[in-house]
């Protein structure tokens, strides 16, 4: 990857907005462009889910509807796919439903019809999750033994006492944001890590993640624009970290895999800007927003809390069950190839399918009761979190174990997390989290 895709740029992420304070800004200065939704199921909309209001709607349509299209959204028409079993029916049949780039991608945004074509092949960023076979096996294979069995044993210690610094730094009684001094530090510092990167600047990864999986931004072209300068940035930074280690031995990091993999060692600029913004995300977004998920929901059910606290036991299973209830992706976007059926629904090639874990999660025919936390629950690993089938996250045994060490952790202090203060969730329909959670230290 030897060539330079951005000029030497300022970093500027301690003072830069986040991508959803950048985007409610716009919404307050463009009332005028605010996105509309009539549809009753048009789920694309940011407001129920950083309302928390989206389950009864996905309730609804498990019960009347489970596979329906809602047209003229502000993403186009696309198809709801909302019960567990047509999930994973659609997960396993990846070429009729395709997850490439060429296709659409992976979520539900579309670039502006009005994009210029120059500029828009400039911002595609190819990425694996993001292709089809064969191409996505040969760069998945690259990555992946970076999170082999053997390769998270070999991290556990690592990571138990980063885990463990942290939390002994945290104070007692006082009020403080979770999300920024537990959820953001440990998984920033985890990628950090994965790619060998400088500590001094790994709040960037968190900046650059927040920035790289905002769908909403494709719905207001000058923060597009930003996005883009910012992906720029990011894409700078680790070229210079590349040629760095070119020609030297390999080791364990993700740059040192990509430069000595036949798979990945020649890739275009976008190519690598969208690996990297795969890496990223799925490495922070999906772990960091269920540590704050955790100490949320555990908050709500007191019981659960009680259970776990007294059967430490439990916490491998309880892990399995805080992905399943909290679900920090909410949905992942296929194309169809070819005129089929889906269970009685007929699907064009070309349409736009929209299969919503957050849904799949809560669906009522395979979890009792399942908008309740249930800690010892028999079946929560058959829980969607991290995709199912060929583009199940590659990284799931890592992100399980982070969270398994924080439980563990965090009982063997004694500690409890109660929310005690302002909690503000993530304006978005793709990264389903927490912005902000304030908590105070209690001694169980």
């Amino acid at each position: 990857m030897a060539t330079q895709l951005a000029p030497e740029a300022p970093f500027t992420y301690r003072t830069a907005p986040t991508a959803n304070e950048a985007f409610e800004e716009w919404l307050a200065a463009n009332p005028q462009a605010r996105p509309h939704h009539t549809h009753k199921w048009d789920v694309s909309r940011s407001d129920i889910y950083v309302e928390d209001r989206w389950g009864p709607i996905f309730a609804e349509m498990r019960r009347e509807a489970p596979i329906n299209k809602v047209t003229g959204t502000p993403y186009g028409d696309y198809w709801n796919i909302a019960t567990h079993k047509a999930i994973q029916h659609v997960e396993s049949l990846p070429e009729l439903y395709s997850s490439s780039w060429e296709h659409g991608g992976i979520t539900i945004g579309d670039p502006p019809e009005d994009i210029d074509p120059a500029k828009l092949a400039e911002r595609q960023l190819p990425m694996f999750i993001a292709m089809d076979r064969p191409e996505h096996t040969g760069q998945r294979r690259t990555v992946a033994p970076a999170f082999t069995p053997a390769e998270i044993a070999r991290m556990e210690a690592e990571i138990r006492q980063r885990t463990g610094e942290v939390l002994d730094s945290l104070p007692w009684g006082e009020k403080f944001d979770w999300v920024d001094k537990v959820s953001i530090e440990l998984t920033t510092g985890m990628l950090a890590i994965l790619f060998g990167f400088p500590w001094q600047d790994r709040r960037l990864l968190t900046f650059w993640s927040d920035w790289a999986g905002d769908v909403e931004l494709t719905l207001a072209q000058d923060l597009a624009d930003t996005r883009f300068g910012i992906l720029q940035e990011m894409a700078h930074y680790f070229s210079r970290l590349w040629m760095e280690r070119m020609g030297k031995a390999p080791s364990p990091d993700l740059i040192s895999m990509m430069i000595h993999s036949p798979a990945m060692s020649k890739m275009s600029p976008q190519e690598f800007m969208g690996n990297l913004v795969l890496l990223i995300v799925g490495g922070n977004d999906t772990t960091r927003n269920t540590m704050s998920g955790i100490v949320h929901a555990l908050d709500q059910f007191p019981d659960q809390r009680a259970l776990l606290e007294g059967d430490p036991s439990l916490i491998p299973n309880a892990v399995q069950e805080c992905l399943r209830f909290v679900t920090p992706l909410a949905h992942m976007r296929r194309t169809c190839t070819a005129d089929n059926e889906l269970f009685g629904q007929q699907i064009k090639a070309g349409d736009k399918v929209v299969m919503w874990y957050l849904s799949g999660n809560r669906d009522e025919t395979v979890f009792e009761n399942p908008d309740k936390l249930i800690v010892d629950r028999p079946n929560a690993r058959r829980h969607l979190a991290f995709g199912y089938g060929v583009h199940r996250c590659v990284g799931a045994r890592l992100a399980e174990l982070q969270l398994r060490v924080l439980l563990e952790e965090m009982h063997e202090r004694g500690m409890r997390a109660r929310v005690a203060g302002d909690v503000t969730r993530v304006r978005a329909n793709f990264v389903h989290g927490f912005r902000k959670m304030e908590v105070v230290l209690e001694k169980r």
